[in-house]
């Protein structure tokens, strides 16, 4: 029973990883022409609307009302919810803008730099291996810095920092994943209606009532968020941290892969050299992870 909930895991956390890689890319890039400002407005809506029906169908209400009376965790959520935010709106902005590549790097650097915020927030020791991945990571972004200071990914390293921060706060608390995203998205929620409404003001909105197939094209915006969100997670909990860490790569690999052949965004001599040494830290941390596991 242990080895089929092992590969059941290795098989949720993939096809989670596959569809932020691909799936996602695919999505948001073919809805980006309405503007990244009401996509995001939108992901933060009916990422809302679609957790609090999962809420009611997994019949967790109970989780929600005790975690509202913990005001401590309520801090926490919406500090995390912020970060969650930033991390959907850069993620946005970058597949609109030709950037995908970029945002890959993000999330190549984003497991290394979750070890680091590990070991000087809670201490976590550090070996050897996992040292050199992340010198490595600090060298490749000290060696665009020093190119150029526009070679940097910028897109890349907050996404990796709004996702890695993210994680460190969820740590702090012990809270269902998805009754945690909920609450987060209602702290959201009335910025991002505050901003719609702001949108139809001025009458730049997509989403219409006279055209309803764009409406549902937009409302997809909530069960791409939460459904791949749900498979991860799942997928940890069944094979736990080390299998997934791995299995996550495919994110970025597709995300790069996507970028470079099919979109045909710019990738130049710089940010090959900072790339391999990107992929030389992943190494080392992925052989680490094999090894402790």
């Amino acid at each position: 029973m242990k080895n089929n909930d092992f590969h059941k895991g290795i098989t949720l956390t993939a096809i989670g990883s596959f569809w932020w890689g691909v799936i996602g890319v695919f999505y948001f890039e073919y809805i980006s022409f309405v503007g990244h400002v009401e996509v995001v407005l939108h992901r933060c809506i009916w990422t809302t609307f679609f957790l609090l029906i999962t809420t009611s169908f997994f019949m967790k209400w109970h989780i929600f009302l005790i975690t509202l009376k913990n005001f401590k965790v309520l801090i926490t959520l919406f500090f995390s919810g912020l970060l969650i935010f930033i991390n959907w709106a850069i993620w946005i902005y970058a597949v609109a803008n030709n950037q995908i590549i970029d945002a890959s790097f993000g999330y190549f650097i984003m497991p290394i730099l979750s070890v680091l915020l590990g070991n000087i927030f809670f201490k976590e020791i550090l070996n050897k291996k996992r040292k050199i991945s992340i010198i490595l990571v600090i060298i490749s972004i000290i060696f665009l810095l020093f190119v150029s200071f526009k070679s940097i990914p910028w897109v890349g390293l907050v996404v990796a920092l709004s996702w890695g921060f993210y994680n460190l706060l969820r740590k702090k608390i012990n809270i269902d994943t998805d009754v945690g995203l909920l609450i987060e998205s209602l702290f959201i929620l009335p910025f991002a209606l505050i901003g719609f409404y702001l949108i139809v003001q001025e009458g730049l909105n997509d989403f219409t009532f006279s055209n309803p197939p764009m409406m549902l094209l937009l409302i997809l915006a909530g069960p791409m968020t939460v459904i791949p969100l749900f498979l991860y997670v799942r997928g940890v909990e069944l094979c736990g941290l080390g299998p997934t860490g791995m299995i996550f790569y495919i994110t970025p690999t597709f995300q790069f892969i996507l970028g470079f052949f099919y979109y045909n965004e710019p990738f130049s001599i710089t940010k090959l050299v900072s790339f391999i040494l990107i992929w030389i830290a992943v190494f080392i941390y992925l052989k680490d992870l094999y090894e402790n596991n």
